[in-house]
This record gives C-alpha cells, sequence and structure tokens, in this order.
C-alpha cells in the first residue's frame, strides 16, 4: 500500500505539542523490528529499570514508526507518561485496548499502516487527552465515530482511507483546528462541518464532491480550504465571506473546464437586438403607443454585470466566470451573466488547472490556484 502523505498541519507545528526533548522520548525508528522483538524490548525496560536501564514512567514519547509491527505489545500501558505514540509506516492491523490506559496521551500518530474499521478500540472516547489523532492511510471505510467522543480533540487526520460518509454528529468536535478527509470516497459533506467554529484547515482534496454545503460560510476561522481533485461544479456563493481564507486549492475539478467548455453565445433575436438598441441609446417611447408586450419585454431589460458595461440584456445572455478576489492574493470563479463576448475580454491572471485544448487554455490563460 502506497503511504499517503499529511500536508504540513501538525500540533507540533502549531507550537501545541505536550512533549519535548529527546531525553524522555523511547525512539525504535527505523529499527527494522517486529512486533515480538518490541516486546522483548519493552519488557526489558520494564523489568530492568533501576539499573542501566530508565523506569517505563520516565519516557513521554514513544517512536516505533516505520518497522515490521502488526500489533502493538499490551507491555506498552507500563508506560503511563506517554504522551505521543507514533505507530506510523508499518503494517498494523489492530491497535489493542492496552493503549486504553495511557491515561497522558495526547497524540495517536498511526498513518499508513493497515488499520481496519474494527481495528480501532472502541472505547477510545475514554482518552480524554488526546489532541491529534493521524488514522490516515489506511483502509477504513467507516469514519471511527468513537472519535467523536474525543471533546478536547484539536487535529484530526483520516486522509487516505476509503470513507464514504461523514456522520452529521462531526460538529461534536468543538475544538477541532484540522480535519484533513482528502483521499476517500466522500460524495457529500455533512452541513453540520459549519458547526466546526475554531477549524482553520479543512482538506477535502481527492474525493468525489459535487458540491460543498453552505454552511461553510460559518467557519469564520478557516485559512486553509483544499478541495482539488473532486468533481465540483460549482462552489457556494458564501464563499466569499471568508475573510480569513488564505489558501483555496481547486485544480482538477469540472468547475472551470465546464464554465470554459460551456461559454456559449447564442445570437440575440432581431426583438431582442431591437429591444438593446432602444434601451441603450435611451429611445423614448410611450407604452401605451406599442402593444402591450412589447411594453413588457422592454421592461424586463437586465443590465450587464459588467462594471464597464452600459449594455442591457433580454433572454440572450452569455455565461462567464466572475473572479472575486480574496485578500488580493486569491480569486475564485463565480458565474455571472453577461450581454455579450466582449464584455469579457480582460484576462484574469490566476494559477492554472491543466486544461484539454489549446484554445481553453488561450480563453482563460491562467484560471485557478495550483
Amino acid at each position: 500500500m502506497a503511504n499517503f502523505v499529511d500536508y504540513s498541519y501538525s500540533s507540533s507545528d502549531s507550537g501545541e505539542s505536550d512533549y519535548s526533548g529527546k531525553s524522555q522520548c523511547l525512539d525504535f525508528s527505523y529499527a527494522m523490528i517486529n512486533s515480538e522483538s518490541l516486546s522483548h524490548n519493552l519488557e526489558a525496560i520494564i523489568c530492568e529499570s533501576g539499573s542501566h536501564l530508565k523506569r517505563p514512567d520516565y519516557y513521554e514519547s514513544m517512536i516505533l514508526q516505520h518497522n515490521r509491527l502488526t500489533t502493538l505489545p499490551d507491555s506498552v500501558a507500563f508506560f503511563i507518561n506517554i504522551k505521543m505514540l507514533n505507530l506510523s509506516g508499518n503494517n498494523i492491523t489492530f491497535i489493542p485496548d492496552s493503549i486504553l490506559m495511557l491515561k497522558n496521551l495526547t497524540s495517536l500518530i498511526a498513518k499508513n499502516n493497515r488499520l481496519e474499521d474494527d481495528g480501532i478500540p472502541k472505547n477510545l472516547g475514554i482518552c480524554k487527552t488526546l489532541r491529534e489523532v493521524n488514522f490516515s492511510g489506511n483502509t477504513l471505510t467507516r469514519f471511527p465515530e468513537q472519535l467523536l467522543e474525543l471533546d478536547k480533540l484539536k487535529f484530526l487526520y483520516v486522509g487516505g482511507n476509503q470513507i464514504s460518509v461523514i456522520p452529521n454528529t462531526i460538529g461534536r468536535l468543538q475544538r477541532l483546528k484540522v480535519l484533513y478527509l482528502g483521499g476517500n470516497c466522500l460524495t457529500e459533506i455533512p452541513a453540520e462541518v459549519g458547526q466546526l467554529s475554531r477549524l482553520q484547515a479543512l482538506v477535502l482534496s481527492e474525493n468525489q464532491l459535487e458540491n460543498l454545503p453552505s454552511t461553510i460560510i460559518q467557519l469564520k476561522k478557516l485559512r486553509t480550504l483544499l478541495l482539488h481533485k473532486n468533481q465540483l461544479t460549482t462552489l457556494p456563493p458564501q464563499i466569499v465571506a471568508l475573510k480569513e481564507l488564505m489558501e483555496l486549492s481547486l485544480r482538477d475539478n469540472p468547475l472551470v473546464v465546464r464554465f470554459v467548455r460551456d461559454l456559449t453565445y447564442n445570437p440575440p433575436t432581431l426583438l431582442e437586438l431591437s429591444g438593446r438598441v432602444i434601451k441603450s441609446n435611451c429611445v423614448p417611447y410611450n407604452t401605451w403607443e406599442i402593444p402591450r408586450h412589447l411594453a413588457t419585454y422592454l421592461g424586463s431589460a437586465h443590465q450587464c454585470v459588467n462594471p464597464k458595461c452600459q449594455g442591457v440584456y433580454f433572454d440572450s445572455r452569455v455565461e462567464h466566470v466572475k473572479f472575486v478576489d480574496f485578500c488580493g492574493k486569491y480569486r475564485i470563479p463565480l458565474l455571472q451573466y453577461l450581454c455579450s463576448p466582449n464584455c469579457t475580454k480582460n484576462p484574469v491572471s490566476v494559477e492554472c488547472c491543466p486544461l484539454d485544448s489549446d484554445s481553453d487554455s488561450g480563453r482563460l490563460k491562467k484560471v485557478l490556484l495550483g
């Protein structure tokens, strides 16, 4: 199974790490040991501490990443002061209940293993000290609902799995700052995600999402929103109100490609052309001098949304992309109506996502964030 690499968000990056210093770290990383060998090593520390070995309660972090472990020895429960446990890059299929004895555990990292749905302790919710959980790069098909009981959780990574549904109780994680759901099989996101008022980073990339809930407007502290490699065809207009948003990724979505490919212009009828001339040139007319249906028609004129254009339209209009600026740095395409293709001549330069043809690239040039 290919390793799943998370984006660079973690408790240590944010300065919230609860463990410090290598002197209190029990490091078996890259030792190529199996579960049996690890068990022998841990038991040696337990039995022989006080001689040349430190006592089990001396250690605050245990790093077991990149070995040949298939499970975790129960003897880990003797290391009662462990705050950080890193099991990444092994072949672990389940995590034993013995870790529930680690009452000070704040960070549980088990990415890039073979964890299955029943491989996570059902009572993990009793580990109330947990601030960070990373189960990315495993074989989960369901969101581990026991995580919803971790009311102090700030960093949650379950990317690179096969999860298809996020429970609508996700809003219970009120302290969550980072929610990583990228690389799953999600087709929708529950509206309750808007209840995560402290969320700063939301990663939904590499799923099958076609739209986002409008409740995203409630994420006032959101700084990073990664949506690339989905099936998005629209964005909620409320997204422009996310004033703190600094990073937005939309590449490899049908969103922009659809805007470009569907850029169609149907020639207006003679009726519309005449109406445009009358309205644009302010030709005077009296409603009682013309048929009622023509008076009604002339009254239905719409002003072009291009502020530099004084034109009007009735029935014929062209769909176009309006780029909404974020803090002078990012622009997002939103659907607008323009009276004529001539209103779209001013190109907007932003980063581009790959398009299939040169004509598309020339028409839209740089479209989206990469």
